[in-house]
């Protein structure tokens, strides 16, 4: 097996209901291009919500898709970029102002640092800590609307950030189940930009576009707008409330539940007839109209914590680029339609941008996270090596030096 080169970049996606790993190979000689030539995907039982609840089972299962994804790629994995999942993850808004330092009044790169360094200077509870930050725009002298202050002439540089926090303790336990898997972490970042980064072209990340990433047990959320970070949060409900819902309202085993969630849940408009599964040689009969009522609801619930988000930041029915799905819901026949109609955007479901190499294994809105992960594990490597047809990764915001108490 060989050893892990420059070339090779890793996507770690530790989901509450599996772990997925992927691995790309940048193309020497296409800059840019990226090979996926690495996976695997292991089950998880050692989370709830996002969160650890039991770190052996979650190493385990690190363990498991580490190992396929090594065989398939003959690579060692030593270092990957991580996400940080779960309700305690929140973004806050915060603004930071500097003196500009030079006697030219010209503005540098330490001056554009500097503010962003002053805008994470805040006041958070002893228990939190910031994962990451985000320039939104900068005002030099009081213009407003400048995305890149370099170079212009002024006396008082501002900026604008969206500041994501987590808490300490679960970011210690994620740190100490990766220890034990005898991974390294290159970075920490949240599920919902590593989908961004995968599934959204250019074009949506400026019009404005919000994108759900519906796992098992949370939804994801990120307002990407103007090539920036506008708002992160993360919803503590997904395709496990259905299948929790689906037990209880048709009076049925779990496993049950989830086998008719899989081969029957829709969003379509229903017929009156009935639905059958098999499940350890046993026929179940339900009738069609109540599953569809069941899921419809827990959905529609999911939709309005989703608007709710949405208006703290003003952009409820208010973006153009609408609204783009990934995640094991996301293959919810009919999802896009429902989204459409409740929310009042355009709605459709991700899929993955260009790539080469083992697309057809790995396209699939479940694995969008992992390889936005591994996009982005390249992105932040090179600094602002750009990716084909996509922004940068300091012009989409993603300040690798201001990366606060960053482990790994």
């Amino acid at each position: 097996m060989h050893e892990t080169t420059p070339n090779y970049f890793f996507g770690l996606d530790i989901g509450t209901s599996a772990v997925r790993c992927i691995v790309g190979m940048a193309d020497p000689h296409n800059q840019g291009q990226i090979s996926i030539v690495g996976h695997g995907m292991s089950a998880n039982i050692g989370m709830r919500k996002g969160v650890i609840v039991h770190q052996d089972d979650v190493v385990e299962s690190i363990a498991h898709a580490i190992t396929e994804a090594e065989r398939v790629s003959g690579i060692r994995i030593q270092r990957v970029t991580v996400n940080v999942n779960g309700t305690h993850v929140t973004g806050i808004n915060s603004k930071g102002v500097v003196a500009i330092s030079a006697a030219s009044r010209e503005i540098a790169d330490d001056d554009r640092y500097r503010a962003e360094e002053a805008a994470t200077v805040m006041q958070l509870p002893p228990n939190r800590e910031i994962i990451q930050v985000f320039a939104k725009n900068y005002r030099v002298d009081g213009q407003d609307n400048i995305k890149d202050p370099v170079g212009m002439q002024g006396v008082r540089l501002e900026v604008d950030t969206h500041i994501v926090t987590a808490s300490t303790p679960n970011l210690n336990n994620l740190t100490t189940v990766l220890e034990k898997s005898e991974l390294g972490v290159n970075h920490f970042t949240v599920s919902s930009l590593a989908s961004a980064e995968a599934v959204l072209s250019r074009q949506q990340k400026e019009s404005g576009t919000v994108l759900l990433d519906i796992g098992a047990g949370t939804t994801n959320l990120v307002v990407i707008e103007d090539g920036e970070v506008q708002h992160i949060a993360v919803l503590p409900v997904g395709g496990i409330n259905i299948t929790n819902d689906l037990a209880i309202g048709l009076k049925t085993d779990l496993m049950v539940a989830e086998q008719v969630k899989i081969e029957h849940g829709s969003l379509d408009v229903p017929d009156y007839g009935s639905v059958s599964v098999k499940y350890e040689g046993k026929d179940y009969t339900f009738t069609q109209s109540d599953v569809h009522m069941i899921i419809e609801a827990r959905v529609e619930e999911l939709l309005e914590y989703v608007d709710k988000e949405l208006r703290k930041v003003g952009k409820s029915r208010k973006l153009p680029g609408g609204v783009v799905v990934v995640g094991g819901t996301a293959k919810l026949p009919g999802l896009d339609e429902f989204v459409r109609e409740k929310l009042e955007l355009p709605a459709h479901i991700g899929s993955l941008q260009t790539f080469q190499g083992l697309v057809d294994v790995v396209d699939d809105p479940t694995y969008a996270t992992s390889i936005g992960l591994m996009q982005l594990d390249m992105l932040l490597h090179s600094g602002d090596t750009q990716v084909k047809g996509k922004p940068s990764a300091k012009a989409f915001g993603l300040i690798e030096g201001l990366f606060k108490k960053i482990r790994g």
